[in-house]
């Protein structure tokens, strides 16, 4: 009998959230015209969000090893004010069946429902910090 040979997968492995928001485009180019400071206002911004969301995961994420709670990160993407959030270790395959549920497992999301939370809160987080960069 001949055995199954197993495929190889990449070392890192995406288990992300991905949202994308509407004007972005808008957005940057507008932030291109008025300056560095407000570009590094709307980052500063953006790193608030996603800590709050990762926050949140943490809180309310499934809890067994431990490793889904601890492991759950952002990564930001400097020059395009992007963050993704989600697990990028081993856990990646547990994660998604966390998320997505199984034909026997029902889903237990976390990433939507952190997003969802902190959506109402998104506008006023960059006017704060594009405020505090306007000089008086």
């Amino acid at each position: 009998m001949a055995r199954r040979r197993r495929s190889r997968r990449p070392a890192t492995r995406q288990s992300g959230l991905q949202v994308n928001v509407q004007g972005l485009d808008e957005l940057r180019d507008r932030l291109e015209e008025l300056g560095p400071e407000y570009r590094a206002a709307c980052f500063r911004a953006l790193k608030e969000i996603a800590g709050t969301i990762v926050t949140d995961v943490q809180h309310n994420v499934h809890v067994d090893t431990g490793n889904l709670k601890r492991d759950v990160k952002a990564r930001f993407h400097n020059n395009q004010l992007k963050a993704e959030i989600g697990w990028w270790q081993d856990d990646n395959d547990y994660a998604k069946t966390q998320e997505l549920g199984t034909r026997r497992l029902p889903a237990n999301p976390t990433l939507l429902p952190a997003l969802e939370r902190e959506k109402p809160h998104i506008a006023a987080r960059i006017r704060d910090e594009i405020r505090r960069a306007t000089p008086s």
